[in-house]
């Protein structure tokens, strides 16, 4: 089984996804976004953290390909929006030009798929819909938000799945 769940902010598919995988015995919950100093991000981890099971793993990391190349069992990464955020971050690419960047992230996506590929567990990826609302005013959303949509679009290609949950209800996608 290979999900990919996508919705937008609190929308309740981080549940979704984690309802998934409640009956797996392992279960690597791999944490791909960036790490903030603030208290409102701090008690969004901790809400998260409270969700999952006692037993499930956690991985803190933005290379998701390894992460689930090494995972024993099923994974759940969460997710693609915060983990594209914070890998073009790292790299200094928000001002770069948009093919460098997108080369940048479709290489490091690259990865995630084979991965996703040949996973011998249940793969759960969440990430954003983004591309439902007005075009950004800055260039910095407008290229999160064409980046994020490729790589949505390439990781529904490989998953046997996608879910899109709206206002807490589930949509299941051909």
């Amino acid at each position: 089984m290979r999900v990919l769940v996508t919705g937008g902010v609190r929308s309740g598919k981080s549940a979704h996804a984690e309802r998934l995988l409640a009956d797996e015995p392992v279960v690597t919950y791999v944490a791909a976004g960036p790490v903030y100093d603030d208290d409102d991000w701090q008690a969004r981890i901790a809400s998260h953290r409270a969700r999952r099971p006692a037993h499930w793993r956690t991985a803190e990391t933005t290379d998701v390909a390894a992460a689930i190349a090494q995972a024993h069992g099923a994974v759940l990464v969460e997710c693609l929006g915060t983990w594209l955020n914070a890998v073009v971050d790292a790299a200094g690419l928000w001002e770069a030009p948009v093919d460098e960047v997108s080369r940048h992230v479709e290489g490091l996506l690259d990865g995630v798929l084979a991965a996703v590929a040949a996973a011998g567990a249940p793969v759960v990826l969440v990430t954003n819909e983004v591309g439902l609302g007005v075009v950004p005013e800055h260039r910095s959303g407008r290229l999160f938000r064409d980046l994020l949509g490729t790589a949505n679009l390439r990781v529904g290609a490989i998953v046997d799945e996608v879910h899109l949950v709206v206002a807490g209800r589930l949509l299941k996608l051909q």
